[in-house]
């Protein structure tokens, strides 16, 4: 009974999440912009593939696959440092573990690895390259 409640639990946040996320894809939308939405939307898709990729490549050093994978099934659980339905903050240490885990892969193989394998757009890339402490 208790694995009921903690799958109906999980489905719940995940619920709410895409809910929010919907909701900022479409405030962008009603503002009237639109590059700025179709950005936002591709976000999230785009991390979890440049993570699949650095998964994948042979340059990333076990050690910092290992850091990868860790971190992605930290984002998908939805225990967290602090609760997910917490505002602000509990995106906020997502980011952070995000950040804390990309300078690592980024001090081991380079700017260039991340940019390699990004699918999305240049200026999300920058954002990702700055959480992640690229040199500018």
């Amino acid at each position: 009974m208790i694995a009921v409640a903690a799958w109906q639990w999980l489905l719940l946040v995940i619920g709410v999440m895409l809910v929010v996320y919907a909701a900022a894809v479409a405030a962008l939308l009603i503002a009237g912009r639109r590059s700025d939405a179709r950005e936002l939307a591709r976000f999230i898709p785009d991390c979890l593939l440049l993570f699949r990729a650095l998964l994948r490549d042979p340059r990333v050093p076990p050690g910092r696959k290992a850091l990868l994978a860790v971190l992605v099934a930290y984002l998908a659980v939805p225990i967290d440092l602090v609760p997910d339905f917490i505002p602000v903050a509990g995106q906020l240490d997502d980011a952070i573990v995000v950040a804390l885990v990309l300078r690592s892969v980024l001090r081991s193989g380079g700017s260039q690895l991340l940019r390699e394998h990004w699918g999305g757009a240049e200026r999300s890339l920058d954002i990702v390259l700055r959480l992640a402490g690229a040199p500018a």
